[in-house]
Parts: structure tokens; sequence; C-alpha cells
């Protein structure tokens, strides 16, 4: 009898699993192999998260400041003033600590993916276009850096929509990435229907790109890091010196490389903000890490987008390609219809 239980147990939760919205299991121990160009052991890529005059602030129209990610850690939103000291903060990353991030990775002629908030991108288009010189790519990052949580879906999709409508004006081409940040649970299935990105970055769930239906589409994951980010800094319990950020990119790295070496090649990226790393302590041991990289071969430095490519030419979901659940950008880019038909 105590075995019949166990099994009709068993077999209920198997039932209540079928409709489980989460995928705890992944690639499990059979990971593919990426086949990263010139048969690199890591792909690594670099994204600089370009936030500065999206942010919340009452001069937006939001409710309250900024509280989030600066020098002023465990700081709380004032509702309905402007906090002027929190705006400084976020003004020295788009004065300052930007310029710093273009000079240390044009000079070594390495790419970048930045994520780029419409809003603040509209606000300094000398910036964007230092992007655009630079050969960078730019994903969308949102048409504002606020907490989507409560959002209803309507207003999000309506904010999205908006953030593409500016990036193109600004940057003269559409975002072929997005990464929200600050998500609701909706904003993988707008982005996936938006139908414009050939990638989604609001995961952590893995260290390779991999596909998900997604509101009926079949939408590939570039995910993203909260470790190897210099959001840290400005987090309890997380960097205190250049030193320690430094030994844990160097160490997320060497763990990679190694591992990749070993036939068991994977992805890393490596998350930096204007006004966190762009300080000159900061920047100090990311430009140690830049060289560090730099003396290894094998190592494939590329934008997201580029991996994105990659992924889609030499990996696609399984079953293959099915035009009825695919996207425009996607179906462009399989088919080669052009990224000029996209909506």
């Amino acid at each position: 009898m105590k075995r019949l239980v166990q099994r009709w147990e068993l077999s209920r939760l198997f039932d209540i699993e079928q409709d489980y919205p989460r995928d705890l299991i992944g690639y499990g121990c059979s990971r593919p192999q990426p086949a990263w160009p010139r048969e690199a052991r890591v792909a690594l890529q670099f994204v600089i998260n370009y936030e500065e005059g999206g942010e919340n602030c009452v001069l937006h129209g939001d409710a309250a400041s900024e509280a989030f990610l600066s020098e002023i850690v465990g700081a709380q939103p004032w509702p309905g003033q402007r906090h002027v000291n929190m705006e400084s903060i976020y003004e020295y990353g788009s004065r300052v600590g930007f310029w710093r991030l273009w000079r240390m990775f044009t000079e070594r002629n390495m790419s970048v993916t930045v994520y780029g908030v419409a809003s603040a991108m509209a606000r300094n288009p000398r910036a964007v276009a230092a992007m655009n010189e630079a050969g960078w790519e730019i994903a969308s990052h949102g048409l504002k850096w606020i907490d989507y949580r409560n959002h209803t879906l309507e207003a999000e999709r309506a904010d999205l929509d908006e953030a593409v409508r500016i990036h193109t004006a600004v940057a003269g081409v559409r975002p072929l990435g997005l990464y929200q940040g600050r998500t609701s649970v909706n904003t993988l299935a707008l982005g996936a229907l938006e139908g414009g990105f050939l990638y989604l970055a609001d995961a952590y769930a893995d260290e390779l790109p991999y596909w998900q239906l997604i509101a009926g589409r079949q939408q590939l994951i570039v995910p993203y890091t909260l470790d190897a980010n210099d959001m840290r800094f400005a987090t309890p319990q997380g960097f205190n010196s250049g030193d320690q950020f430094f030994s844990y990119l160097k160490d997320s790295f060497d763990v990679l490389y190694a591992e990749g070496g070993a036939g068991d090649a994977g992805m890393m990226s490596v998350g930096l903000h204007c006004r966190l790393v762009g300080r000159p302590g900061r920047a100090a041991a990311l430009a140690r890490f830049l060289d560090y990289v730099q003396g290894h071969t094998d190592v494939w430095v590329a934008t997201r987008l580029d991996i994105a490519r990659h992924w889609i030419r030499h990996h696609p979901p399984e079953g293959g390609y099915v035009r009825g659940r695919m996207g425009p950008a996607l179906v462009a880019e399989v088919f080669g219809n052009g990224a000029s038909e996209l909506p």
C-alpha cells in the first residue's frame, strides 16, 4: 500500500511538473561545442551599460529619484524630489566615465556591446556617434532605466516600441538585441513578439546561448551576468577595490580558458557601467584585465550580436527553423530577406 501511495504522489508531481514554466535542466552534462571562430577556447564579450540620463528622476516624469548602482550604497528613493548628488554621480558617467572606457577599448581595438537606454542616448548624441565610430554594437536597454515589475503589459510594450523608435533615430540603425534589465514577468515575451530582436539578454541561466519558445516564437537567448560585473562595486559585500575586481575577472577567465583547452569551450560576459568602472581607481583594474586577455591566444573578443549570429548559423533550435514561429529579424537572418525589411 505504501508503495502505491508513493507512486501516486510521484505521478501527481510529474503531472504538475509538465506545466512548470522554468527550465532547470538546460544542456545538462552534454553542452554543445560552440565551434567559435578560429577554434577559440572562449568567446569573451564586454557590455558597457549606457544609462546616464535615463535613470529615475523627477525631471523625467518619474515618481522619485534614483537609488540604484551609485557611489551612495544603500540610497533610498526621494519621492517627488530631485536628488542632485545622485544626479551628478550619473552625470559623471556620461561626462567622464564613458570617454575613459571609449579610449581604453578603442586603443586596444577590442569589440564592445553597449546596452543603450534610448532616452539616455537621445540626451548625448555625441556619445552615440563615438560608439558608432568605434564600430560597437548598440543593443537596446529599453526606453528608461527604471523598474518594470509593476508596469502593465500594455505600458511596457508602449515603452519598448518607443525605445526602438528613438534608438533607431539616434543611432541610425535599429537594435537587434534587447536587455531591459529591471524586468517584469512580461519582458521576454514582449521582446520576442516585437519581432526585430535577434537575441534577448534578460536571463542569467547559462554560459552559452540557448533557444526558447517564447510566446510561440523561436527566440535566441544570449544570457548576461551579474557576477563578473562592476555593479558589485555599488552593492553590499561587493568589490571594495580594483584588485578584487581584477582577480574575479581573471579567475573567471582562467577557468573558462582552461575548460576550452580541454574541449569544453564557453562564453564569458563582463558587465560595465560608465559611472562605476569609469572611475580611475577601478578603470586601472579593467585595463589590467584587458591587457591580460590580449596576452592569450585562442580568445574571441566579440559583440553579443556576433555571438548571436554565430549561434543562429551553427546551432539552430531543436527541430530546425520554422518560419511560422520566427520573428521578422530571425527570418531575415536565416533566409536572407535583409534587415531593411524589418518593421
